[in-house]
């Protein structure tokens, strides 16, 4: 009867394989802080970018980005921040003077902007919010990491519960309309509170408006609840990873 057993060569490399992907997990085990913020750095700079290529004329690479982020996000004007023109934020009717006499959304988050207006960033102000606060709260995590204990999924849902909320009643407002809805002129809280703040308050998405510092707060609030929630178990799981690789490489001999 003849066996065949694997060459030598072939064991060997098989075994360098073995140690290099080893040597890898363990240096993302031992950085995989850094390789996040970075990761998370590029996808929440990238919206940025689109504003400032259109700018420079870089059109196709700032049209890539938007194409990219409409997957991601509504990517409606009025609730969007505009860069290089004469206001960060601007009314549905100014919108509309400027692109078209349309409540479609399907139509008016194609309006990016122009050389007036300036040009929006490529994902709105609650997208704006919520991802770009994981990354700044993971920062402010990272130094009491040793003494912060997980929160638990009842806590990440009340975290996460203000941005569902304030989401979800602009999605039923929405239906009757953009710009139509309850949501919008915010009668309700106008009541509430006796009309005593200015009508800009109230009504509209624009920047200082009540609209936009719900999805600001509530955005921020999410990004808190995800590095609270989930950064300790990674931060654990990682640590755990590359003690693992570290007792293996140190039974085996091999230097790491």
């Amino acid at each position: 009867m003849m066996t065949t057993t694997a060459r030598p060569a072939e064991e060997e490399k098989k075994g360098s394989t073995a140690i290099s992907l080893n040597r890898a997990a363990y240096a993302f085990s031992r950085h995989w802080f850094a390789w996040i913020l970075l990761l998370m750095g590029l996808w929440v700079g990238l919206p940025w970018l689109a504003p400032v290529f259109m700018r420079l004329g870089l059109v196709r690479l700032a049209e890539a980005i938007y194409v990219i982020y409409s997957f991601q996000c509504h990517q409606l004007p009025q609730r969007s921040y505009f860069l290089f023109g004469q206001s960060m934020t601007y009314p549905l009717e100014q919108i509309q003077s400027a692109w078209r006499q349309t409540l479609d959304p399907m139509l008016l988050r194609q309006f990016i902007g122009d050389s007036n207006m300036g040009f929006k960033v490529a994902w709105s102000d609650r997208m704006v919010s919520a991802y770009t606060s994981i990354p700044l709260a993971a920062l402010l995590w990272w130094p009491f990491r040793k003494r912060v204990r997980p929160l638990s999924l009842w806590g990440f849902i009340l975290f996460a519960l203000p941005m569902a909320i304030d989401g979800g009643t602009h999605v039923l407002s929405d239906l009757a309309g953009i710009g139509q809805g309850f949501r919008y002129t915010n009668e309700w809280l106008a009541s509430l509170t006796s009309y005593n703040l200015p009508a800009a308050f109230y009504s509209g998405d624009a920047l200082g408006s009540f609209n936009s510092w719900m999805r600001l707060i509530t955005g921020i609030l999410f990004g808190i609840g995800v590095v609270w929630f989930a950064f300790p178990y990674l931060y654990e799981g990682f640590a755990d990873t590359a003690r693992a690789i570290e007792e293996k490489f140190d039974r085996a001999g091999v230097d790491l």
